[in-house]
């Protein structure tokens, strides 16, 4: 996929012209992250605007015993960094490339000029934040109140929307995350992890090959974890 064309994938951008898309490119350079290379750490001072072209990351914060929390994993297409941008503060978590990764970068002041010279861009990203915010809350509430299976079962609902495809009602996680960090994403233990995905194979809900994993039927399995 070419970037320009990438760029009329990512939701803030999707309204723009092919001139205008053209325009925002101009402004955009590239930086290519090894697996596992640290891209920005939270309470960073930072003025770049991230957007994934190629790979994928893991957007985590610290918690007060030293465990890392997993916020979110975003992938191809998908975008980061804005928050900094938008409130001149330090960074709000730390970023880390989950496989090599791409990423076209666009600076504060480019950033800031295309919201003024555009702002469907403006609105398509208060929706994003929106959606993004409201996502949270709605996690955060399911796994307060979950025991071990429900919250596995939630968060594997969360790498469907995000990492995985589907088809005929059948997702597919082709590059299932580490237990380790699966058990970061719910709050529990590897073993836990370990444990219920196990308990959802002898369920049938799925079946593993490998570091691929497939949701049989994506509308029984959110209905029964969502």
């Amino acid at each position: 996929m070419t970037d320009a064309k990438l760029l009329s994938t990512v939701p803030i951008f999707s309204e723009l012209t092919s001139l205008e898309l053209e325009e925002l490119l101009q402004r955009t350079s590239k930086r290519s992250y090894h697996k596992h290379n640290m891209i920005f750490m939270e309470d960073e001072f930072g003025d770049t605007f991230f957007i994934i072209s190629r790979g994928g990351v893991k957007i985590t914060r610290v918690s007060e015993d030293g465990r890392e929390v997993i916020l979110a994993m975003l992938g191809e297409g998908e975008f980061f960094g804005e928050m900094s941008l938008l409130d001149g503060d330090t960074r709000s978590a730390n970023v880390i490339a989950l496989e090599d990764s791409e990423v076209l970068i666009l600076k504060r002041r480019d950033f800031i000029a295309l919201l003024e010279k555009y702002p469907k861009i403006a609105i398509s990203l208060l929706s994003e934040m929106a959606q993004r915010l409201r996502k949270s809350d709605q996690q955060i509430e399911s796994l307060s109140l979950s025991d071990a299976e429900h919250r596995i079962g939630i968060t594997l609902l969360r790498l469907a929307e995000e990492l995985g495809t589907i088809r005929r009602g059948v997702v597919e996680i082709e590059s299932l995350p580490y237990q380790q960090d699966i058990a970061n994403m719910a709050g529990t233990s590897r073993e836990t992890v370990s444990r219920m995905l196990k308990v959802l194979e002898d369920k049938n809900f799925i079946s593993r090959r490998g570091r691929s994993l497939s949701i049989h039927d994506y509308t029984q399995f959110k209905r029964a974890f969502s």
